[in-house]
């Protein structure tokens, strides 16, 4: 069963809240394809709501789920009181680790810190962090916040790590050098963070 709100990536069950993201990242997937995994086009005629999400859980073969994970064809943090309900949901009803994909501006988008509240209701939070250099942020990323957006990033991540489990951060394979890897390897290090690769898609 595809549609556009909850698709299905490897063994994982996912998410898709919204298309509104502050960023326009030029290696985007929205930039060259509709659809990830095993999805109907991920472009969102309206914005699902929360007891429509809870729907189509009961739709679903849960049991069958590694995890859940807020992640689709925008920044999920657009849509930060939708994220903790349905999450709340989620941890009632089902034994699911719980995931968010996130480009790290959610204290930006909501005005206010927003880690504290991911407390109990997230299991790992994965930021993309795409490049060590603030500069070369600015460029690749191209957040609509501006400057300030990078140690905004920095700084949200930082304070995941005080809330939730395990705290990720990302850059692409392919997109930095193996000095710059190394460089985002010791800054993840550096504010308690794991770091991963993520395959180029």
């Amino acid at each position: 069963m595809y549609n556009s709100i909850l698709y299905e990536v490897h063994n994982g069950l996912y998410i898709n809240l919204t298309n509104r993201c502050p960023c326009a990242c030029v290696f985007c997937l929205r930039n060259t394809k509709d659809r990830v995994g095993r999805s109907d086009r991920l472009w969102l005629e309206k914005e699902p709501t929360v007891e429509e999400v809870i729907r189509l859980f009961g739709e679903r073969e849960m049991d069958k789920y590694e995890e859940v994970v807020f992640c689709g064809f925008g920044e999920p943090t657009e849509r930060l009181d939708a994220i903790l309900e349905i999450a709340a949901f989620l941890k009632k009803n089902y034994n699911k680790p719980i995931r968010l994909n996130t480009n790290g501006l959610g204290d930006l988008v909501n005005g206010r810190p927003i880690a504290p509240l991911l407390a109990g209701k997230i299991d790992v939070v994965s930021i993309s962090l795409n490049t060590p250099d603030e500069a070369r942020y600015m460029q690749e990323v191209r957040p609509s916040f501006g400057a300030g957006s990078f140690g905004a990033l920095l700084h949200f991540a930082e304070e995941c790590t005080k809330y939730v489990p395990k705290v990720v951060l990302t850059t692409v394979a392919t997109t930095l050098t193996k000095e710059e890897e190394e460089e985002c390897a010791a800054l993840a290090k550096r504010i308690g963070a794991n770091y991963r690769i993520r395959p180029f898609e």
